[in-house]
């Protein structure tokens, strides 16, 4: 019988991002697959998504779409102990 090889795990869920608009306005924790991340792009494909997020919203509240200035991973929740 031979071994068998543990697989390694499968990084999945969401990485947040803190996006700053043109207008100077901000939206926090906008949430990006994590599979569209990490290769050669870095955040780009991230920045591309939520683009794309922001003119589905703005075309369905009949505004024009806001630009992205500066796009940031959000920082990672500290977790709270359990009392």
């Amino acid at each position: 019988m031979s071994k068998r090889i543990k697989s390694l795990p499968q990084q999945r869920g969401f990485v947040l991002f803190d996006v700053v608009y043109e207008d100077g306005s901000r939206a926090s924790n906008r949430r990006v697959p994590m599979e569209i991340l990490g290769g050669l792009d870095g955040d780009e494909p991230a920045r591309d998504l939520i683009a794309e997020q922001e003119r589905e919203i703005a075309q369905k509240a009949g505004r024009p779409a806001r630009e992205i200035q500066s796009l940031t991973r959000s920082p990672a929740p500290v977790p709270k102990p359990v009392m």
